[in-house]
């Protein structure tokens, strides 16, 4: 099976993503895991790949911090939609572009990194175990894995709640490829499982939107934003809201010592 490529709806991926509350909780969470994974390292600046990096929200952010961020995706306009807005943002010099699928990484870099960013990708790839094996290959002893996954969970509570038992009940099957639904929904326990068969140490769990999609009033999304914000940010590192997050990112380090 072919891995999924936004080329053809690469706009529609920034409004529907992006340019909602979705996405601006989505990097507020996010962010606030990604700045405690930096502080471990200290002030030394990093090498940073962003796999699967799309229009480069994160990969730019970080590349504000100081880091050199290496950034690839499978999507042509993905990567050209990155490079303007780095040039935009005067942080062209500390990032570098690449157009190729992220299994094809390791071809691509001259040395291993020490923080992997892999947000939202994993859950559109065929092969995931190989996937991860490719991180594991360009990440330094010692570096850092940030994995966001889309979670089955959430998409099963999600999809009861709006009452279609019909497709619950059928396996929620995706019969439409070319939308912004995942091909395939990630079971966090599977996840974990393949992680620490490999030998990453799973050190953070966070449930990203762990109250946001189930709103039923969707008006509060936007009206309640900070109020929500905050609500998140108090459960979502604690189960149950984790394994309810529509998403869930997992900080994962590799040993120093291997074997």
């Amino acid at each position: 099976m072919r891995d999924r490529n936004f080329d053809d709806i690469a706009e529609k991926f920034s409004r529907n993503i992006y340019g909602t509350t979705k996405g601006q909780l989505r990097q507020t969470i996010l962010w606030q895991d990604l700045d405690n994974v930096l502080a471990t390292f200290g002030d030394r600046k990093l090498r940073v790949l962003d796999a699967g990096g799309g229009e480069g929200q994160t990969a730019i952010l970080m590349a504000q911090r100081g880091h050199h961020v290496t950034l690839c995706d499978l999507s042509a306009e993905m990567v050209a939609r990155a490079k303007r807005a780095a040039e935009e943002k005067g942080v062209s010099d500390n990032m570098h572009f690449i157009h190729c699928a992220a299994q094809d990484i390791a071809q691509h870099l001259e040395t291993q990194v020490d923080l992997i960013l892999f947000h939202a990708v994993l859950e559109w790839v065929a092969e995931p175990q190989e996937m991860l094996k490719t991180l594991w290959s360009v990440l330094t002893p010692g570096g850092a894995l940030s994995l966001m996954f889309y979670n089955a969970n959430g998409l099963l509570m999600r999809n009861v709640l709006v009452g279609n038992f019909g497709y619950v009940q059928q396996g929620m099957y995706k019969k439409k490829r070319r939308t912004l639904s995942p091909d395939f929904p990630r079971d966090p326990q599977q996840v974990y499982g393949w992680l620490e068969v490999m030998g990453w140490e799973i050190t953070g769990k966070t449930g990203v939107r762990v109250f946001h999609d189930y709103l039923r009033d969707k008006q509060k999304q936007h009206d309640c934003l900070d109020a929500l914000t905050e609500i998140e940010t108090r459960y979502c590192r604690q189960e149950p809201f984790i394994s309810l997050g529509r998403y869930i990112h997992v900080i994962a380090r590799k040993p120093q010592k291997q074997g």
